[in-house]
C-alpha cells in the first residue's frame, strides 16, 4: 500500500472499546491508540476537529459515544450538543440483506458513485458480534477496499455487541456526529438477520433491501414483513447466468408489493436490478432515490417522518438509560448472582426474582 494511502487509511480507522484489531494494523498503531486513551482529553479540539471533517478526531469521539463507562457521559453529551446545530444536513439511507446478498459489495459501488457526484459518504456498518465468543469481525474496511481509501468517505464498523437486533446501541449520536462532520449522504448496514432492520427502519429516510434472484427467499422476504417497510428492493448480482433469474423476481416482487398498501409518504416502492460487482445499475438506483427525497421533502413527508422518529429516540434513550442505570449498581450486580443461582437451585422463579431486583433498585434510589 502507498505511503499516502496508508495514511489515509489509519486516519479512517475505528477503535472500538475492548475490541482486538485486524493483524495487519501493526504494533505502532495499537501503541498510538493506547497512548491516545491514556491522554487527557481536549474536548474543544475534538469538537473543532470534528466539525472540520476530520476523520481520526471523528473516530474518536464515536470510540466515546460507544464506551459504557460512566466517565465518558459528561464528555459525550457536550460533543453531541456542540454537533446537533450541524445535524441533520443528510439523507440517512438503511441498507439490509441476508448475509451473502452483497451488501459490502453495493455499499463500496454505491457509496463510490456518490463520492464521484460530489458527495461526503459515511458508512454505519454494524457487524455481527457472537454470543458464543463475544468476539466480532469488523471486517468491512477490508471488503470496502477501495472506499475506505477515498478521501470523501468515512467507514466505521462496529460491534453489535448485546443491543437489540446487532443494531449498535449508539448508531443514532454517530450519525449526528457524521452529519456535523460534513458528510451529507449516511449509509447504515445492517447485520441482515433479527430485527435490526424495524431499528434501522427508525432511525433512516430510505429503507433499501437487497435480494438475490433464485435465493428461493421470496415468500419468506413477505412473510417477515421485511418488504411492507422497504422503499425498494434492489436485486444484485444481476449479472452473467443470473439475468433472466433476476428479471423473473424483479416481476414476483413488483406483484408482492401490490398486496400492500399505499404508505404514508405516497412513494409507491419500486424494483431494481445492479451487478454491484461490474457497477451497473448503481446510477439508477441512485436516481431513484433522488426522485424519492424529492417526492417526500414537496408533501412534507421527510420533515414529518424526521419528527416522529425523534420522538422514538427519546424513547430509546429512556429506555437505555434505565437499563445502564439498573446493571451498574453494584447492589445489583452482587444480588442478580444469588438470584440466578437461586434460579439454578429451583428455589425461586425468573418472575420472583425479576420482581425482586426491580423492587430492590426502587428501594436503593430513594
Amino acid at each position: 500500500m502507498a505511503q499516502k494511502n496508508k495514511k489515509e487509511f489509519d486516519s479512517a480507522l475505528g477503535h472500538t472499546p475492548g475490541k482486538e484489531k485486524s493483524s495487519h494494523i501493526g504494533t505502532q498503531s495499537v501503541a498510538r491508540i493506547r497512548r491516545m486513551r491514556k491522554q487527557k482529553v481536549d474536548e474543544q479540539k475534538l469538537i473543532k476537529g470534528i466539525l472540520e471533517g476530520d476523520k481520526t478526531d471523528l473516530s474518536r469521539a464515536i470510540t466515546f459515544i460507544e464506551s459504557d463507562a460512566s466517565k465518558h457521559d459528561e464528555l459525550v453529551q457536550k460533543i453531541i450538543e456542540a454537533c446537533l446545530p450541524k445535524a441533520n444536513k443528510s439523507v440517512r439511507i438503511g441498507i439490509t440483506g441476508v448475509p451473502g446478498v452483497g451488501k459490502s459489495t453495493f455499499i463500496e459501488a454505491f457509496g463510490t458513485h456518490l463520492t464521484k457526484l460530489g458527495k461526503k459518504v459515511a458508512v454505519l456498518a454494524v457487524d455481527p458480534t457472537s454470543s458464543i465468543s463475544k468476539g466480532s469481525i469488523l471486517g468491512d474496511k477490508t471488503r470496502m477496499e477501495e472506499l475506505v481509501k477515498n478521501p470523501n468517505a468515512f467507514i466505521r464498523p462496529t460491534a453489535s455487541g448485546d443491543s437489540l437486533g446487532g443494531v449498535a446501541r449508539k448508531t443514532r449520536e454517530s450519525i449526528i456526529l457524521c452529519e456535523a462532520a460534513g458528510y451529507d449522504v449516511i449509509l447504515i448496514e445492517t447485520v441482515g438477520v433479527g430485527q435490526s432492520e424495524t431499528i434501522v427502519h427508525s432511525m433512516t429516510d430510505f429503507f433499501l433491501l437487497l435480494k438475490l434472484a433464485g435465493a428461493g427467499d421470496e415468500l419468506q422476504g413477505i412473510k417477515r414483513g421485511i418488504i411492507e417497510m422497504a422503499d425498494a428492493i434492489v436485486i444484485n448480482k444481476a449479472d452473467g447466468n443470473n439475468q433472466k433469474p433476476a428479471q423473473q423476481a424483479k416481476v414476483e416482487f413488483n406483484r408482492a408489493l401490490h398486496l400492500y398498501p399505499q404508505k404514508k409518504s405516497q412513494w409507491k416502492p419500486k424494483v431494481k436490478l445492479c451487478s454491484a460487482l461490474h457497477n451497473k445499475g448503481i446510477d439508477e438506483i441512485w436516481e431513484m432515490l433522488s426522485a424519492y427525497f424529492t417526492q417526500t421533502k414537496e408533501n412534507n413527508y421527510f420533515y414529518n417522518n424526521r419528527k416522529e422518529q425523534n420522538k422514538f429516540w427519546l424513547i430509546q434513550s429512556i429506555d437505555d438509560q434505565l437499563k445502564r442505570n439498573f446493571y451498574s449498581s453494584e447492589v445489583i450486580k452482587k444480588e442478580l448472582e444469588v438470584q440466578l443461582k437461586k434460579i439454578d437451585n429451583n428455589t425461586t422463579t425468573p418472575f420472583e426474582a425479576a420482581n425482586y431486583l426491580l423492587g430492590l433498585k426502587e428501594n436503593l434510589g430513594k
